[in-house]
């Protein structure tokens, strides 16, 4: 029998409820908007028009693959469904693929060269190509001089706020040295390159402060696909435990990182969850230290949201109260930009 490989349009009603059904057989459940909106190619393998493999691609992040149990060569359909997804992104010049998968299937998938980064009872993250990890470590410029302790800071800073600047000064006073991690993803009101910038603005009267991009392993929540997972409820926790075996695997031990900030979190339960989670999974080589959030004279506790509100509501004048000065200026400079940005439907909800 002749099988054939054909693109699938899931924008097609036909070949998506084919796509889905076959999926469903597989065990996978997951079809949300959050995550079949993220997908830019769909392959199928085919024999006499029935489906026999399929694997999707968003970005450089395989997805969606599944192949047929009741048929013979399951593990040759594996291999070229991943081989074929592979092939498609070298002919875009993207050699850096990532996976995210259930833990039973790590093996397969470390036969065709791709290297576990962590794996957790939910699920596992692979990756395999350059740059990796070993190469986003090695960029990482450290100290001449060894230093007697070293702390870090993951935040998305969407934008860098006072209670940020608070968070960054009190593990700037405990510590020799502080690496500050901005989480690398445009989903925000301001995207990777103006965070960035902003926090090293923010913090640059302290000496003992590195501030670096998180590259592709400090994970925000978008890119983690789950789509494969049992239940929903167990996405919160999924994706903040592979986060936190990714850095006490491969980025604490390289830049000798003994303690960890994160700022409390009355106001939103997901990264309250987030702060428990990493708590347990990086004790006891890492150190949590939780620090209080600064808050206004009202009482009121500083939020990033806040400030996203109020430049959606073209409500400046009490912003000074919530951001540094450079962040401030920024926005003011940016204002008709970032409000353009929010009518064409970026988000500013969340944290």
């Amino acid at each position: 029998m002749v099988k054939k490989t054909k693109e699938l349009n899931l924008t097609n009603p036909e070949n998506f409820n084919l796509w889905k059904k076959f999926l469903q057989q597989a065990g996978i459940k997951n079809f949300s908007t959050a995550e079949v909106d993220q997908v830019d190619l769909t392959i199928g393998i085919f024999e006499n028009q029935k489906l026999l493999a399929t694997g999707s691609l968003a970005g450089n992040v395989l997805k969606y693959i599944a192949v047929s149990a009741d048929s013979i060569g399951t593990g040759s359909k594996f291999n070229a469904i991943v081989s074929e997804l592979i092939g498609r992104l070298a002919l875009q010049g993207i050699f850096h693929i990532f996976v995210f998968t259930k833990p039973k299937y790590v093996t397969s998938f470390q036969y065709l060269g791709f290297k576990s980064l962590a794996i957790s009872a939910y699920g596992a993250v692979l990756e395999r190509g350059f740059p990796d990890i070993a190469s986003y470590l090695a960029d990482i410029k450290q100290p001449e001089k060894p230093v007697k302790k070293t702390a870090a800071i993951v935040m998305n800073a969407n934008p860098f706020t006072l209670g940020h600047k608070f968070l960054v000064e009190q593990a700037a006073q405990k510590n020799d040295l502080v690496y500050v991690f901005v989480v690398a993803t445009n989903a925000g009101l301001f995207n990777t390159a103006e965070r960035l910038k902003l926090v090293k603005q923010g913090t640059q009267h302290l000496k003992n402060v590195k501030v670096i991009s998180g590259g592709s392993y400090m994970v925000s929540y978008a890119t983690f696909p789950a789509y494969f997972l049992d239940s929903p409820n167990n996405l919160i926790e999924y994706q903040t435990t592979l986060d936190a075996l990714i850095f006490k695997k491969w980025i604490a031990p390289y830049l000798k990182v003994s303690v960890r900030y994160l700022g409390s979190e009355p106001l939103s339960r997901t990264t309250n969850i987030y702060n428990e989670t990493l708590k347990k999974v990086l004790a006891p080589e890492i150190k949590v230290n939780i620090v209080s959030r600064r808050q206004l004279s009202n009482g009121e506790v500083i939020s990033a949201s806040k400030v996203r509100k109020m430049i959606a509501e073209n409500d400046l004048s009490n912003l000074s109260e919530l951001v540094p000065e450079t962040t401030l200026s920024f926005i003011r400079d940016n204002l008709a930009d970032l409000k353009n940005r929010i009518q064409k439907g970026m988000k500013i909800r969340g944290n």
